[in-house]
């Protein structure tokens, strides 16, 4: 293994610059598809070698109850640095999967409140509140519904609400909700992908704007409809909830993107010679690099363990 199995730790340096340029210059739906794939490979990488490197370091602690031969030289010499490496991934670890059921926790918990709080709602798809709050958001699950305050609606033209509903449609309909949680783990898997996390956040809201915009046929009105709605609305409840009025930060860009003209229609790979094409290989590269560096130290480490261990 060698120093290759702390690889896939710093490899998600490499997906930095795709992040912004992917949600500038790619389809929002290539964008938010490609990242989230990246971020997902590139989490479950470093998080298996922070495991590989921890099994070989707590090899060696007094009263582990791993086998005595997982500690003999030939396992050491396997990770440079095999005690204080072995050490430190033993918190760093924990904290990683500490994070990660956190949030899944907290994602799990907003929707069961979220679902109970509509029980007594009769409508099957869209549910209007009386809530003095101005919000809407998509709710996924088995009954997957639109969710908005009457403040917000009584805030907004007809066209804009026909907007608004067709937003969070096109939410529900792509699942967005998904590849959120998916880099929200991401992210707490490795801090290093935290800027991917954001893009994909701004990704999904712009792939949810133009799938809106063309089904009601004006770009215009769904532009008119993200601005006010982002005035007046406090969004969704929870980050893992996709809601029309995102972070403040990326609502003027998602405006002059829709009175700008329409994205590029999604078509494979960017040209190579282009910026986001050596973005978007440099990526690729360290995505790759990190899935062999990750697959080599786990053969290797799996073979140097078998055969130590007394059978």
């Amino acid at each position: 293994m060698g120093f290759f199995v702390f690889l896939p730790l710093v490899l998600p340096l490499t997906a930095w610059p795709v992040a912004r340029l992917a949600e500038q210059r790619l389809h929002p739906r290539t964008a938010t598809l490609m990242l989230t794939t990246v971020a997902g490979v590139l989490a479950l990488c470093s998080t298996l070698c922070l495991a590989l490197v921890m099994v070989v370091g707590t090899a060696q602690l007094p009263g582990n109850p791993l086998p005595d031969g997982w500690s003999d030289p030939e396992v050491r010499d396997a990770v440079p640095f095999e005690e204080v490496a072995g050490r430190a991934a033993i918190p760093a670890l924990l904290a990683v999967l500490a994070a990660c059921a956190l949030t899944l926790w907290r994602h799990v918990r907003v929707r069961r409140l979220a679902h109970r709080a509509l029980r007594g709602v009769a409508a099957p798809r869209v549910a209007v509140l009386p809530d003095p709050d101005p919000y809407a958001y998509a709710l996924p699950g088995a009954r997957p519904r639109i969710v908005v305050s009457r403040a917000l609606l009584e805030r907004l033209a007809p066209g804009e609400r026909r907007a608004l509903f067709a937003h969070e449609r096109a939410h529900l309909a792509a699942r967005h909700h998904r590849f959120l949680l998916v880099v929200q783990l991401a992210a707490r898997a490795n801090p290093f992908l935290r800027p991917l996390r954001t893009a994909v956040g701004y990704a999904a809201e712009r792939w949810a704007d133009e799938d809106a915009a063309r089904a009601i046929g004006d770009r215009r009105a769904m532009a008119r409809a993200i601005g006010k709605a982002a005035l007046v609305s406090r969004g969704a409840p929870a980050a893992t909830l996709a809601g029309l009025a995102a972070a403040p930060g990326p609502v003027p860009r998602r405006v002059a993107a829709l009175l700008g003209p329409p994205p590029p229609t999604p078509s494979g790979w960017p040209p190579a010679f282009t910026a986001v094409g050596l973005a978007t290989w440099a990526a690729a590269a360290g995505t790759t690099v990190s899935a062999l560096s990750s697959a080599n130290a786990a053969i290797t480490l799996f073979f140097l363990l078998h055969a130590a261990t007394p059978w």
